[in-house]
């Protein structure tokens, strides 16, 4: 049964039904024509929210990508081709990973590598045009010039018309051995983050030269994700902190890769939880190194588990539209071909070649071969039922589910039909699902399912009766498409670029383009929370300026457009609104990452009191941000002390008093564990002032 809010329904708070009220509905809804059976058919369904009113931006056109590698001899056939245009490839990375670094593209080498026949550019382009997809061009930075690079783009953009317009600037150059580490080539006498910097500014100046439409991308790292916080000798600041400051205006969008393990399966499949506190992290770093404009490139992504079997397939899909709902334009899997490791047996039984390629290369590991030359393996049919999902042009909505085991994703098709996507995440048992809906409302009719079960050689489609209680199939990937009631959607388009003009500590303004198609009401600013919007200003034109908000907080925004009917339209584009400290508190904190290591961080606090009177005896109190799992496992120079997400700092016996007018300060550190992300908190209050923090 579904169950959904009329459009016309106006509240100051929206809230999704929960887990409890799903128990009450008496019927489940099928999404993904498996039979078998619930486990407990007594127990509650898993609650799946859908809040049709929370936009997270269109799908771009780039969305869907993958690797593409000089040494791979099957790149360009035609076998080849067809599988990736019937798989609605958007996007085309080349020449592969690290060779990127030691490949030269006028003669078609990899000095130090095995380039195939048949890889060169012009037959990779052949592949572009012919699956319809865009190219990302990694130029060679490890051993190449800028006037090389500038050579490919006239050879790319004049001489052939190709218009190739996203070009990276080297691979993974923090693995030049810097840090220790030292798998990517560089050349370069200075191998430092800053010397990439400047080098990039100089790729940029001579590739616009010959192209000022070209997009150019530097190389970042994820925070949390190595080398993220490791400084060598001499520096005061990591790859990102000394990276970010020196391109803003130089390059044109980011590039990371994400490669999270875990140590089985089932971790394997809690990952993707983690990429958005890891994305809104690095955005947090962009925003403080003043390059808050650039895009975002996740250019490489596997699981390293399980990699060509079912839980992988589980993984990328969730995996892509997690990215791109955090406002990455483009998702490119690792990779299109790779060959066979070890060998080793899978939760549901399958054989693990530990095959990174979404294809068979039809080779073997001692006796154990792989299934013949091309055979998609099921992370294949994981990117090809993305666009079951949504194509470009479509909007992500908001969506979650009650159960970690099942993941959900929804989009708001351009044709007004509502399609969602249900992971079952369960090797062995079958999910009972419940479907809610915030902001769309289904016409009853038949509904089209497509899904992708637990080792199968195809996506298969069907029509169901959304009312009928039927279930998720274990280790599933379903996506129910509604179609929408007659009248119920409003005329009226999206507002559009919405956009911050003014924030303090406690308000901000939105500014936006009208919506046409028909008369407006009003206007009308929604939060984004969880899976549920919460309504915090209107305005009958023009812009919408919002009060009491909390000090030093982000989130996100969309302003809709409500008609005479009491209709609304689609959610706009989403919009990051951060607000800050007060500018002229009694107080005042500042907060540094010192190190970091992946799973651990070092970071330094300075406490000073403003205020015209002394304080003797001190309390700091302050919050890790939501969605994180950060946690004090030592400290120095004060006494810290946790309780869920919030810590509180006492002084130690030379430090308790704090001067008037900034005569002094106090400074203490911690040491803290993490998974995943780790941004700095925001709110400092000493003795219950909120203090100005730098």
């Amino acid at each position: 049964m579904l169950v959904h809010r009329h459009p016309a329904a106006g509240s100051w708070r929206r809230r999704l039904a929960a887990a409890a009220a799903a128990a009450a509905l008496g019927a489940a809804l099928l999404a993904g024509g498996g039979t078998a059976a619930a486990d407990d058919p007594g127990s509650a369904p898993v609650a799946v929210t859908v809040d049709a009113d929370e936009g997270f931006g269109t799908i771009p056109g780039t969305a869907y990508g993958l690797n593409s590698a000089v040494w791979d001899a099957q790149m360009n056939v035609p076998q080849v081709q067809d599988l990736l245009q019937d798989a609605h490839i958007g996007m085309l990375r080349y020449p592969g990973g690290s060779y990127g670094d030691m490949y030269h593209w006028q003669d078609n080498t990899a000095p130090g590598g095995y380039v195939a026949p048949g890889t060169d550019f012009d037959s990779f382009m052949g592949t572009v045009a012919k699956t319809g997809a865009q190219p990302i061009l990694i130029a060679n930075y490890g051993s190449g010039t800028p006037q090389e690079a500038a050579d490919w783009v006239r050879y790319a953009n004049v001489t052939k018309g190709y218009g190739a317009k996203f070009w990276e600037i080297g691979n993974e150059i923090y693995g030049n051995g810097h840090y220790g580490s030292g798998w990517e080539t560089d050349t370069h006498a200075d191998t430092s983050p800053t010397a990439y910097a400047q080098n990039l500014a100089q790729y940029a100046s001579a590739m616009k030269a010959v192209d000022p439409s070209v997009k150019i991308g530097a190389v970042l790292t994820l925070p949390g994700n190595w080398p993220d916080g490791v400084m060598a000798a001499g520096e005061s600041a990591d790859w990102n902190h000394t990276v970010i400051p020196l391109i803003a205006g130089k390059a044109d969008f980011v590039i990371v890769h994400w490669y999270p393990g875990g140590s089985d399966a089932a971790g394997m499949l809690g990952e993707p939880s983690q990429l958005t506190g890891e994305l809104d992290q690095l955005k947090d770093q962009l925003v403080r190194g003043g390059a808050g404009d650039l895009p975002i490139a996740l250019t490489e992504v596997n699981s390293n588990v399980d990699e060509d079997t079912q839980p992988d397939a589980l993984f990328g899909a969730d995996t892509y539209l997690t990215a791109l709902q955090s406002g990455v334009f483009t998702v490119d899997w690792w990779d299109t071909h790779n060959g066979p490791q070890a060998i080793s047996t899978a939760p549901d039984g399958a054989t693990d070649y530990q095959d990174y390629g979404i294809l068979s290369s039809g080779t073997c590991v001692g006796q154990v071969c792989e299934p013949p030359l091309n055979t998609p393996f099921p992370t294949y049919y994981a990117i090809k039922m993305l666009s079951e999902l949504g194509r470009p042009g479509d909007q992500l909505v908001g969506a979650g589910t009650s159960s970690a085991l099942v993941a959900a994703h929804a989009v708001h098709r351009a044709d007004g039909d509502l399609s969602v996507m249900l992971i079952n995440k369960d090797p062995a048992h079958a999910a009972q699902v419940a479907l809610h809906l915030d902001g769309f409302t289904p016409s009853g009719a038949a509904a089209t399912v497509a899904s992708y079960l637990d080792r199968a050689t195809s996506v298969t489609t069907s029509t169901t009766d959304a009312s009928l209680p039927q279930t998720l199939p274990p280790y599933s990937i379903t996506t129910l498409t509604l179609h929408p009631a007659a009248g119920s959607t409003s005329p009226l388009t999206a507002p559009g670029a919405p956009h911050v003009t003014a924030a303090d500590d406690t308000s901000a303004t939105v500014a936006f383009t009208p919506s046409s198609g028909g008369s407006v009401d009003r206007y009308e600013v929604y939060r984004q929370n969880g899976t549920s919007s919460e309504l915090l200003g209107s305005s009958t034109g023009g812009p919408v300026t919002v009060h009491n908000l909390t000090p030093g907080t982000t989130a996100t925004w969309n302003v809709l457009a409500r008609d005479s009917a009491g209709r609304l339209s689609r959610p706009s584009a989403p919009v990051t609104v951060r607000t800050g400290t007060p500018a002229n508190s009694t107080c005042r904190v500042s907060y540094r990452l010192t190190a970091g290591w992946g799973n651990g961080f070092n970071a330094d606090v300075n406490v000073t009191n403003t205020g015209p009177a002394p304080i003797t005896g001190w309390t700091l109190a302050f919050s890790f941000p939501p969605g994180t799992d950060e946690s004090v496992t030592g400290f120095w120079n004060a006494q810290l002390a946790q309780s869920g997400r919030t810590v509180t700092a006492t002084p130690v016996d030379w430090n308790g008093t704090l001067a008037a007018n900034g005569g002094n300060s106090a400074d203490f550190g911690f040491t803290g564990a993490n998974s995943g992300a780790y941004p700095p908190p925001t709110v400092f209050t000493l003795n219950g002032t909120v203090c100005t923090t730098t």
